[in-house]
């Protein structure tokens, strides 16, 4: 596991089992306010991010290797390398690397349009 210097260490995220890390790939200022977040998540063997709602926002999951399972509003879903996730505002999503090797996917969290 490699980790970079600009990678945070989450532990118990949202509720969820061990430590993650996330490398934050783009800052606020180069988001403009479009985003609230763009970053390389690792989740480690048997770590996983907590079931948790979106509001105001929707968040991506783009996984580049690894499997785990995906909870879609609480409906389990096995996801591999090329998948891509969505979490609309108003949802509940929740991720667990199952797997023996690394769980390492783009995470990208979008403000909702004000109306």
């Amino acid at each position: 596991m490699i980790i970079e210097s600009n990678t945070i260490t989450a532990k118990n995220k949202a509720g969820g089992k061990n430590e993650i890390y996330i490398t934050h790939l783009l800052t606020e200022k180069e988001m403009v306010g479009q985003c609230k977040m763009f970053a390389r998540v690792l989740i480690p063997p048997g770590a996983s991010i907590g079931e948790h709602y979106h509001y105001g926002d929707s968040e991506t999951y783009h996984i580049l290797s690894g499997v785990g399972t995906y909870s879609d509003n609480g409906d389990p879903y096995e996801v591999f390398a090329g998948d891509t996730t969505f979490c609309p505002d108003g949802s509940m999503h929740g991720i667990e690397n199952n797997g023996t090797e690394d769980l390492v996917f783009v995470a990208l969290i979008i403000a909702s349009p004000k109306g």
